[in-house]
């Protein structure tokens, strides 16, 4: 690993924070775009570039390259997690854009689905779910109290995230 490679694994893990147990979502907690999902900032070919964090992730703990047409589908779904690993904890699992949809209409998520929790919602809402989960940990950590709910759902007095 080079030098400058070395130096963006180490400024990329300063802006996750992992959860407790094994299992538990490790969050990024750096830039959020208007999607719900983080932008990390890197230098290829001399020019900035934004690369998804969870592809960073994946990329740099197995040392598997992606190849672009690849998704990588969140199981936990929730957008800023990028617990990505070899063994069966990895929240992040590589598919087609088919595959990802289908899991997507599988778990209810898809906009006509009775269930989903965000039907008509736009994104502004899905970037101010992640906005509020990166603050609450950057302000207070792993606290179980308020870090679960932001995750689940199960608070009423807590937004639902995704």
């Amino acid at each position: 690993m080079t030098r400058r490679r070395r130096a963006e694994a180490d400024r990329f893990w300063e802006k996750v924070i992992k959860g407790p147990r094994p299992t538990d979502c490790w969050i990024w907690t750096g830039a959020v775009a208007d999607d719900g999902y983080g932008r990390f900032w890197v230098s290829r070919d001399g020019r900035q570039r934004a690369l998804r964090p969870q592809r960073f992730a994946y990329e740099n703990l197995t040392g598997e390259a992606l190849h672009p047409g690849i998704a990588l589908m969140h199981v936990c779904d929730v957008p800023l997690c990028v617990h990505a690993s070899t063994g069966g904890a990895s929240h992040l699992l590589p598919g087609t854009q088919e595959l990802n949809m289908l899991d997507r209409s599988q778990k209810g998520r898809h906009a006509n689905a009775s269930s989903f929790r965000w039907r008509g919602i736009g994104r502004s809402r899905f970037h101010a779910q992640s906005v509020a989960l990166r603050t609450a940990l950057l302000e207070h950590g792993w606290n179980e109290t308020i870090i679960r709910p932001l995750l689940t759902g199960t608070d009423p007095e807590a937004p639902t995230l995704f």
